[in-house]
């Protein structure tokens, strides 16, 4: 089982907004454990999205099935306005 963790830092005022539009479109749309957090205590305007997966071909295959629908697509249009840096970690849980 792997766990991949997406890191993004909102500009400033748009945490929120992000971090409802990742939890809206990624709970609805992918057929992944998905969790959405936002932080507590560390650097502000942190979200992160945990994605758990058996194997890492199920999260290409995810990617490639959210890349192809249209309706995701136009949901998540401008999201990347909403932040400033980002990043991905890939976890294998033992």
């Amino acid at each position: 089982m792997y766990i991949v963790r997406t890191t993004f830092t909102a500009k400033p005022g748009m945490a929120s907004t992000l971090a409802k539009l990742l939890k809206d479109v990624m709970t609805e749309s992918l057929h992944a454990r998905v969790r959405v957090m936002t932080d507590y205590v560390g650097p502000m305007n942190t979200i992160v999205t945990d994605m758990e997966v058996n194997e890492l071909a199920d999260f290409e295959r995810t990617l490639k099935e959210y890349a192809e629908r249209t309706d995701v697509r136009e949901r998540m249009q401008g999201y990347t306005d909403l932040y400033m840096t980002g990043g991905r970690e890939i976890y294998r849980v033992v």
